[in-house]
């Protein structure tokens, strides 16, 4: 490593500072660090002995990424990982500056990182990984990625870059064609849900028939990671197909719903993949059940005694999948739209989901940038809103007081997320975005 190396990272360490004290983002130290040596992770990352395994996906990859660190933690590796959902490469570097000296020396055997379906590529150009966990492709940003097969195209070339392994989602059709593109000696693994509740999927995934895939169906294979939930609908056992000494559970979640049991099965069939015969299913268990919510995307927090439940919405699968989790519950309900780049400018989407869960209850408030627009969305499902209010701190003001002492939910894009967020943190004194106590 160089001295450029260094320059860009004592300069990013002091970004980094600055902003802390600031209560800036997490992503402008990496940025600097990045313009003065845009091969900082090549330097950095590149010579981890166990390599560098990237997730990416549309939906999920935040919570999956949180749990297969968890996983390969309880398994005694040392792993890096960018946990604040800062998702461009630019947030990877961020995380790296709190963890690398000047000399670019990470003590860590593996990296585990979240990258979207476009800075993945720009990753993977300094740091071919090592591994890919691809999720899933569903519509979202599409001003950003135009169309759904360009997403797809984007995860096929990580995959094609990708050295070791690959773990596909066997029930995602556009993830699943993936197979026939990675390189020669490359390891496929599977992930998917039990044929017992394949009903269930059209709730969680774009459908995307084609001719060519009429006939091709994939049945489980042995070494298959499949989720089977338990009867009470919490509790689930991730299944290896051909090998029951490895299954994991039956165990329940953190984290409500049927997405992030998928999400669990993600990250135990790659954590199961990575560790060989040193994967342990007990272990395993225990390390998914102690998981919390990542920032946002589930999580409770504690409001003078009541509940308050935030929830990432960003495209249709995903606040369709939100509402068929927490959609029916007797909560007083917000819902909070910003149209900033990284939420994607386009909110036409929230045409493509049904909020009929939500007219028994109605939303007591809509903020945002695009609040006008979601209450009038809600208003065409005969949702009434009780109030309208775009300023995001005035919103949570008027919801916090108006609903004070009863259980509250809170869907949000993500800017208006990680606001509101701030906002929380400042007023219950919660841990901020990159000092949550369990990345």
């Amino acid at each position: 490593m160089g001295v450029r190396t260094s320059l860009a990272l004592a300069a990013g360490k002091g970004t980094r500072a600055v902003s802390r004290l600031r209560g800036g983002g997490s992503a402008l130290p990496g940025l600097v660090t990045e313009r003065l040596d845009p091969a900082v992770l090549r330097h950095t990352l590149g010579a981890l002995p166990q390599g560098v395994v990237v997730v990416s996906g549309t939906n999920g990859k935040t919570t999956t990424t949180k749990m297969l660190v968890a996983l390969l933690r309880a398994h005694g590796l040392r792993v890096f990982t960018n946990p604040t959902g800062s998702n461009f490469t630019r947030g990877v570097i961020s995380s790296l500056l709190a963890e690398v000296g000047l000399s670019g020396r990470l003590d860590a055997d593996v990296a585990v990182v979240e990258l979207d379906e476009a800075h993945a590529l720009h990753f993977s150009a300094q740091v071919p990984p090592t591994h890919a966990l691809l999720l899933n492709v569903a519509r979202d940003q599409l001003d950003r990625f135009a169309e759904i097969d360009h997403t797809a195209r984007l995860l096929t070339t990580l995959a094609e870059q990708t050295t070791g392994g690959v773990v596909l989602n066997a029930d995602d059709s556009f993830v699943s064609r993936i197979s026939g593109h990675v390189g020669e000696g490359v390891q496929v693994r599977w992930f998917g849900v039990d044929p017992s509740i394949a009903d269930r999927l059209p709730e969680l995934q774009e459908a995307d028939v084609r001719f060519e895939d009429a006939q091709a169906a994939r049945e489980p294979g042995p070494g298959d990671g499949l989720l089977l939930p338990e009867e009470d609908g919490r509790a689930f056992t991730v299944r290896f197909v051909g090998d029951p000494d490895a299954d994991v559970g039956p165990l329940t979640l953190r984290q409500r719903g049927l997405a992030a049991m998928i999400n669990a099965t993600a990250a135990t069939a790659t954590a199961r993949h990575l560790l060989g015969g040193s994967f342990s299913a007990p272990t395993a268990a225990r390390a998914l059940a102690a998981v919390a919510p990542p920032f946002g995307r589930g999580e409770v927090i504690d409001v003078d005694g009541a509940p308050l439940e935030l929830v990432l919405v960003k495209n249709p699968a995903g606040f369709t999948v939100a509402l068929g989790t927490y959609g029916t519950e007797p909560v007083a309900t917000m819902v909070a739209i910003n149209d900033n780049y990284a939420d994607g400018r386009d909110v036409s989407w929230l045409y493509d989901v049904s909020f009929d869960s939500l007219r028994e209850r109605g939303v007591a408030l809509t903020s945002g940038v695009r609040a006008w627009d979601m209450a009038l969305r809600l208003r065409y499902d005969g949702v009434e809103v009780g109030h309208v209010e775009q300023d995001l701190d005035l919103g949570l003001d008027r919801f916090l007081t108006d609903h004070r002492g009863r259980p509250m939910r809170i869907f949000c894009t993500y800017t208006a997320m990680m606001h509101l967020r701030r906002r929380l943190a400042d007023r219950f004194a919660l841990a901020r975005f990159g000092e949550d106590p369990d990345a």
